[in-house]
């Protein structure tokens, strides 16, 4: 079932993601050759702690971590610790906080010094995907229309979707119905409302869209070994269109 929510639940949903935010901006301002997986996740876990919030990702069914941190290859759920960051890499951090029961989840990619041409397209192109899924957040519009939107986007540009990991509905739950994935036909899939939220977050990869999920769990990479990036905002669907909540 899809819960929309109040005003006054997406103002306490607006503090959930500022919160989110603050800590995706005090990852990004250190990632630098040389930092570890591990000092991220003490920044981000420093940040949500300072705000009075509590990080929704440690403990989320067993999750080890306050941040998953995914270099290169992985695509999601990668556990932070001592791996270091070297120049040319690329890493995507996703993140979550709770403010009064609700939750905010946010993610970026970021390049580690100078990354292959490549690999930077493969960043514009997915960010690029995850604001053209936002601008559907339209009431009337159908949910597929996201889908589609992110698809096109990252596939025009010569990329590929992950199809086995999608984004969600969030509130009291981190991950609440409806599912949205990041392909689709437009046009299908339920009608968008004033009142929902959605975590939207394209996953996509320089080759194939295949992925692999390791041994401990979690960690999920591409079949074929190619850079991968994400992307994600919670978005809030009102009268006047859509409102980002995930920004400082």
């Amino acid at each position: 079932m899809i819960v929309r929510k109040s005003p006054a639940e997406i103002e306490t949903m607006r503090e959930a993601g500022r919160v989110t935010a603050c800590a995706l901006a005090a990852v990004g301002a250190a990632v630098r050759a040389g930092v570890t997986t591990g000092e991220l996740d003490d920044l981000a876990a420093t940040a949500i702690r300072d705000a009075g919030a509590l990080p929704a990702f440690k403990g989320y069914h067993g999750f080890p971590a306050t941040i998953c941190a995914s270099p290169n290859s992985v695509v999601v759920h990668g556990i932070p610790g001592r791996e270091r960051l070297v120049d040319g890499d690329i890493i995507s951090v996703d993140v979550g906080a709770i403010v009064d029961g609700y939750y905010g989840d946010a993610a970026f990619t970021w390049p580690v010094g100078e990354v292959a041409p490549e690999v930077a397209r493969l960043l514009e192109v997915t960010r690029r995907g995850l604001e053209a899924g936002i601008a559907r957040c339209v009431p009337g519009m159908r949910l597929y229309d996201i889908s589609a939107a992110v698809q096109r986007v990252a596939e025009g540009g010569g990329f590929s979707v992950v199809r086995e990991y999608v984004g969600h509905g969030i509130g009291r739950a981190m991950h609440e119905e409806p599912q949205v994935p990041n392909y689709g036909t437009a046009g299908r899939g339920p009608t968008l409302q004033p009142g929902m939220v959605l975590a939207i977050e394209p996953m996509v990869n320089l080759g194939g869209p295949g992925v692999v999920q390791a041994k401990d769990g979690w960690t999920v990479s591409t079949a074929d070994g190619s850079p991968s990036a994400h992307f994600e905002h919670t978005v809030a669907i009102t009268e006047d269109g859509p409102v980002v909540l995930t920004v400082e």
